[in-house]
């Protein structure tokens, strides 16, 4: 089978040249694919075999262009088999990738085209099957061959930076040729097919400041000692274009963000030289003052820097720290201010970076002074005590107003303003002293007792006259100093025992005693006898010249039959001046004892019960007697709580009640609905009513029949005889009720005299059932009064004064 292409005719040639020896039994190259014999159609239409002569050279490759353009379909090459004699009995069938698809081959002559573009990056290459066939049986008549088509490249893809855009840092201030970062791109083009794929660098835009290499793509600084506080970013395009950078090459660009980082290359610098600051005089130890800051042009721990204070006219009295988040140096007091003393101070303040650059020290020095002033302002203070802390005795046998010692405060300021001086009650709370408020002297105010308080401890006010927001404060300590006013007496309550069979001189008890007191020498006390005891022929006592004393039995033969306890009074007397002295009992019980001396049984022999009366029957008669009294007192409760009034009688006084009635009335017309008996008439005094507690009621001055004339009669007393006789007749009756409180009390009586033409129309002397005033002067009133006329004027009854 022969293989023939038109773009690589220069090829053929020279292969030609060189294979001079070939057989040619048809017109082109012949190469054979087998060296088996091939059968050979006769006439008359039969096969007959032959044999296949070998070849000497084998083609089988052939060349495309990628992206190719044209209309009509690219020829590839040709095959052709010896086989074939141009009668179009072989047929040439393609086969493997691409056939059909994208190469055709015209099955009488064996040309083959490319009907689709190709491109070398999708697929570089098409690997072939090429067969020739009897057109009539389909019975190859050659061994199936394969061959390659190979894209040829061309440059049709431009150089891509695939890590792009970058980013990059460099330190400020670096030399000439440091290296910032390297770029890369890529090219799809072929590279081992001319220079397609070679790119070269080169840099469009960051000239003078950056430079790259065309071969590596490394990026340099051009240019030394940037200034990142002039500028602190740069961009960059860099180009890399392949074709080795030669015209008619593609190109592709990239940026390149370069970034200069800090470096401390910027000492501190005060912008204001020198600082002024006020502050007043009252201003708290501890506070801030003021604050100042250097200006440091570089960033993060190259701007840190510290303070101090180099020089001051006022040691000791400010001190500086550096404020970590805005790097300030605050000024802080140490020491009270006083305007009076000094109000102006001067200080020297140097701030030095804590981060310094040894390679950068010629741009130094790294630190920067400044003057500080600081004006003190005058305030209006608070008095001050000469001494805040005053110490003073006083005895406690001091009378009142004893002076015990004076406190003194003047005004610091220049007004010397005059002192009053007052105690903290809240420290005095028993008000035992009082202070002069002119003179500051301190006195008793009442009695002293050291016993009781030791120490006071009072705080002293000092206001100032002209502005009384000014107080200043002082403390006095006041120590009681003891004197002998309490007498011994026992340490503790003594518990003695003595056995029935003890012996004369046995010692029962050791005693001592305490004081309240507390004498400069320590306490001596002296126990005796008192007088009563003093001849006893039970006891002895004993003074043992230690501040105890023991107490002995002077006889055997005690039995508590007889005596089980014994009362021995004992007389202790201090050493104090004046001596005082306490007598004190001493109960001694008689016990029961062992051989061993320890008591079993103490104090009186204990009755026997009677016979046959156990002990549980007797606990049983003591809790029905406690259930009887309890039961008794509940009803006597009970019996007290629901008592009877005291007053007899069905009516009740409602002068000082308040009457609650649950019903609505009718109106002025409605006489019904209410009971008119609770209402009384004042000027008449009802009939004294039988008490259950206390005697017939007391007669008054008068007496006030019922009668129409004895009214009358009444009418025509004075009212003060009246008034006077009805408050002795409240009084009387208020006397005679045990129910009526102990104490004073106030009651208003609602009585209004006769003087008036009207008389009294007070709800008290409103009409009852039982009434038998006559109302027939209300009709000569005038028609205002019609209406009661109406209702008043027909009726008729009795009743009584009250």
């Amino acid at each position: 089978m022969f293989f023939r292409g038109t773009l690589m005719c220069s090829i053929i040639y020279v292969a030609v040249l060189l294979l001079p020896l070939v057989d040619l039994s048809f017109w082109g190259w012949s190469s054979s694919v087998s060296a088996t014999p091939q059968p050979r159609k006769v006439p008359g239409g039969s096969w007959e075999a032959l044999q296949r002569q070998k070849r000497n050279w084998v083609w089988n490759q052939f060349f495309v262009l990628e992206e190719y353009t044209g209309t009509d379909p690219l020829y590839v090459g040709k095959l052709h088999s010896d086989v074939d004699k141009g009668d179009g009995n072989v047929k040439y069938v393609l086969m493997g990738e691409g056939a059909s698809s994208i190469f055709t081959i015209d099955e009488n002559t064996g040309d083959i085209h490319a009907t689709k573009r190709l491109d070398r990056e999708e697929q570089g290459y098409y690997t072939l099957r090429a067969q020739a066939v009897d057109r009539e049986t389909n019975i190859p008549v050659e061994d199936e061959s394969e061959f390659i088509v190979k894209v040829q490249d061309i440059n049709d893809n431009e150089p891509k930076f695939p890590d792009g855009p970058y980013t990059a840092a460099v330190p400020e201030m670096s030399p000439l040729g440091t290296m910032v970062v390297q770029v890369a791109a890529t090219d799809a083009d072929d590279p081992t097919y001319g220079h397609s794929a070679r790119v070269v660098y080169s840099i469009i835009h960051g000239q003078p400041y950056f430079s790259v290499e065309p071969k590596t793509g490394i990026i340099r600084t051009a240019l030394p000692n940037m200034d990142r506080e002039r500028r602190d970013q740069y961009v960059l395009v860099i180009q890399a274009k392949d074709m080795m950078g030669q015209m008619g090459g593609l190109s592709g660009t990239t940026s390149v963000t370069v970034m200069l980082t800090d470096v401390n290359d910027n000492p501190p610098r005060f912008p204001h030289k020198p600082y002024q600051c006020s502050v007043n005089e009252s201003l708290v130890v501890a506070s801030e003052v003021t604050r100042l800051k250097a200006e440091d042009a570089d960033l993060g721990p190259n701007a840190e820097m510290d303070y101090h204070i180099v020089d001051s006219d006022g040691p000791g009295m400010f001190s500086i720290i550096t404020d970590e988040e805005t790097q300030e140096g605050v000024i802080i007091l140490q020491k009270p201010l006083d305007y009076e003393t000094k109000n102006t101070f001067s200080l020297r303040v140097e701030a030095t970076n804590r981060n310094i650059d040894p390679q950068f020290l010629t741009f130094g020095p790294f630190s920067d002074t400044v003057a500080v002033k600081v004006n003190v302002k005058d305030v209006n203070e608070p008095p001050v005590f000469t001494t805040p802390l005053s110490k003073m005795v006083v005895s406690e046998a001091a009378r009142v107003n004893t002076t015990i010692g004076t406190v003194l405060a003047r005004d610091p300021d220049s007004a010397n303003s005059s002192i009053r001086y007052s105690i903290d009650r809240n420290t005095d709370l028993e008000r035992y002293f009082n202070v002069d408020s002119l003179l500051g002297v301190i006195t008793t105010a009442k009695a002293l007792d050291r016993e009781v308080n030791s120490v006071h401890n009072i705080t002293i006010f000092a206001i100032e006259s002209q502005d009384p927001s000014q107080v200043g404060r002082g403390t006095a300590v006041i120590t009681v100093m003891d004197i002998n006013d309490n007498a011994p007496v026992f340490a503790i309550e003594y518990e003695t025992l003595v056995c029935e069979n003890a012996s004369p001189g046995q010692v029962i008890q050791t005693i001592s005693a305490v004081d309240k007191d507390e004498p400069p020498g320590g306490h001596r006390f002296f126990f005796s006898l008192a007088s009563p005891a003093t001849s006893n022929h039970n006891f002895t006592l004993r003074d043992n010249k230690d501040n105890t004393a023991s107490v002995l039995t002077s006889r055997d033969g005690f039995q508590r039959r007889e005596q089980a306890l014994y009362q021995l009074p004992v007389l202790i007397t201090d050493s104090g001046s004046p001596t005082l002295s306490s007598t004190n009992t001493l109960l001694v019980r008689v016990c029961d004892c062992d051989v061993e001396g320890v008591p079993q049984a103490c104090g009186a022999v204990a009755h026997t019960l009677p016979a046959g009366l156990s002990t549980g029957a007797l606990v049983a008669i003591l809790a029905c007697i406690f259930t009887l009294l309890v039961f008794v007192l509940l009803i006597v409760m009970m019996r007290h709580r629901r008592k009877e009034p005291l007053i007899l009688e069905d009516e009740r006084d409602v002068r000082e009640n308040i009457v609650r009635y649950d019903d609505e009335g009718g109106g002025e017309e409605d006489t019904e609905a209410f009971d008119m008996v609770a209402l009384r008439n004042l000027n008449i005094m009802r009939d004294p009513k039988v008490r259950r507690d206390v005697t017939p009621e007391t007669p008054t001055f008068f007496s006030y029949p019922p009668s129409t004339a004895s009214r009358l009669a009444y009418k025509m007393l004075p009212d003060n005889v009246l008034f006077r006789e009805f408050i002795w007749d409240r009084l009387k009756e208020a006397d005679a009720d045990p129910s009526a409180p102990p104490y004073d009390s106030l009651q208003t009586y609602a009585f209004e005299g006769s003087g008036s033409v009207a008389e009294s129309l007070s709800s008290l002397e409103s009409l009852s059932s039982d009434s038998e005033q006559s109302y027939d002067y209300l009709s000569n009133w005038g028609p205002r009064f019609k209406k009661l006329a109406d209702l008043y004027g027909t009726m008729e009854g009795s009743g009584f004064f009250s």
